[in-house]
C-alpha cells in the first residue's frame, strides 16, 4: 500500500513552519527543501516544498500562495502520556498562536492542533456511562485540557 503524507498549504512560510515543528517534537528532522526554478510560479530559488518528518510521520510543507489557509476542518492529534506532555505541547504550539476550547489550539500558522491527554479516552470510553459523561461535561468546559481535573469531575457522585 502507498503511504500517505500529510500534505499542509502554507504562503510562504513553509520552510520556517516546519523548522518549528521538528524543534517541538522529538526524533524530528528536515529531509528534503526543494526550490522552485524558473518555470515559476513563485520566483526562482523561493522554496517550493520541505518534506519533514515529526516523530516518525512524514509531512510535506508546500509555500504554494495565500490562496488556502487552514480551518479546524482538519487538525492534527497529539495523544499525549501526561499533563507534563500536554503542558509541553500546549505550550510550544500555543506561542503566538490561539488557544481553543476542548483541548484545540492554533499554532502560530493557523494550523489546528488537538492536544489530548489519553487519560480523556480512556475516561469517555468508560464502562460507567455515568462518569464518563461528567468527563465528557468537564472537557467540554476546558481549553487546555486538565487530567486532575478531568480525574475528579469523573469520579464526583
Amino acid at each position: 500500500m502507498p503511504r500517505i503524507t500529510p500534505n499542509l498549504w502554507f504562503d510562504t512560510q513553509g520552510k520556517e513552519a516546519a523548522e518549528f515543528y521538528v524543534s517541538v517534537f522529538p526524533n524530528s528532522e528536515i529531509k528534503h527543501i526543494l526550490y522552485y526554478g524558473e518555470a515559476g510560479p513563485r520566483p526562482a530559488g523561493s522554496v517550493l516544498t520541505v518534506d519533514f518528518s515529526l516523530d516518525g510521520q512524514d509531512y510535506t510543507a508546500i509555500n504554494g500562495g495565500p490562496d488556502f489557509t487552514f480551518s479546524e476542518a482538519i487538525s492534527l492529534l497529539i495523544n499525549c502520556a501526561d499533563q507534563e506532555e500536554v503542558d509541553y505541547y500546549w505550550e510550544k504550539l500555543g506561542e503566538g498562536g490561539q488557544e481553543g476550547p476542548c483541548g484545540w489550539l492554533k499554532d502560530k500558522y493557523g494550523l489546528s492542533w488537538q492536544v489530548v491527554p489519553v487519560a480523556l479516552e480512556e475516561l469517555l470510553a468508560d464502562e460507567d456511562q455515568a462518569r464518563a459523561q461528567r468527563a465528557m461535561k468537564a472537557m467540554l468546559g476546558m481549553k487546555k485540557l486538565d487530567v486532575a481535573a478531568l480525574y475528579a469531575a469523573a469520579d464526583q457522585a
